[in-house]
């Protein structure tokens, strides 16, 4: 016996029970999406960057946890970044102020079951959102971070900042990070 498809959720349905779900879900394509938790490393990097961030960037810029969705219009992809930096006023979809459209950074931490997913599916949409320029993916088991960066042409330049003496430097934001301060009691027992 052949099982019988589930219907497309509208993104105002995915809305409805997000906002009153316990856990969080991403929503694509007119299905959501059940996101995992998080190793300790992944919570410790998503905390160190969000605060770095936070301290670094310009005033009129502010920094935002796993906690704010994200919407992509053109994609109409609904998800929630490990970090995320808005500069300007904050553009939303509803007066629920509840799902942003305009990041400029969008920070991964990579996990094994979401890393290709976080490096091509995801980055691909990610990219039809005009606002953004940064994108980090942060590597949870050794310091290492792959920094690609929207250059005035169109193109996305990659930097990798590797090992103790790696240094993030995000142009669009004038902020610097070292990898020793992000991953700093990352590795400790």
């Amino acid at each position: 016996m052949a099982s019988v498809p589930l219907p497309l959720l509208t993104e105002e349905r995915y809305l409805e029970i997000e906002r009153l779900a316990e856990t969080k879900s991403e929503f694509y394509g007119g299905r959501m999406f059940a996101m995992a938790g998080a190793s300790p490393n992944h919570a410790l990097l998503s905390n160190n960057i969000g605060s770095l961030l936070h301290r670094q960037v310009p005033p009129a810029c502010r920094t935002f946890n796993a906690d704010l969705r994200i919407k992509v219009v053109p994609a109409g992809l609904y998800t929630y970044a490990d970090c995320s930096v808005v500069c300007g006023p904050l553009q939303l979809t509803t007066d629920r102020r509840d799902v942003v459209l305009n990041p400029l950074l969008i920070v991964e931490v990579l996990s094994p079951s979401t890393e290709a997913y976080d490096r091509g599916a995801k980055f691909e949409i990610y990219r039809r959102l005009e606002s953004f320029r940064e994108y980090l993916l942060v590597h949870q088991d050794r310091q290492h971070v792959e920094h690609y960066s929207k250059q005035d042409d169109g193109e996305w330049l990659l930097r990798e900042s590797k090992g103790e003496a790696g240094v993030i430097s995000i142009a669009h934001l004038g902020v610097t990070i070292s990898l020793t301060e992000l991953y700093a009691s990352v590795f400790g027992d």
